[in-house]
């Protein structure tokens, strides 16, 4: 309980917080809950795909409107 009251805590709950929502995005919106490739290289490969998707779709929100105006069209 000690633990919970630091600073360090706060800090690890924030970022494991990052990290299970981007699974849960990944899971959820992209499929990925049950992976379709076989073996650990297919189900590596599959989800690198997933996430750079996913990280894409990150960087294009970041993007001015006026490049998204023109990728739109």
């Amino acid at each position: 309980r000690a633990l919970s009251q630091t600073q360090q805590y706060a800090i690890s709950c924030r970022l494991r917080k990052k990290v299970e929502m981007s699974f849960a995005h990944l899971k959820r919106i992209h499929g990925l809950g049950r992976l379709r490739l076989r073996g650990p290289c297919g189900a590596h490969d599959e989800f690198i795909l997933a996430a750079t998707a996913q990280n894409l779709k990150k960087l294009a929100k970041l993007a001015p409107n006026s490049i998204q105006a023109r990728t739109v069209l």
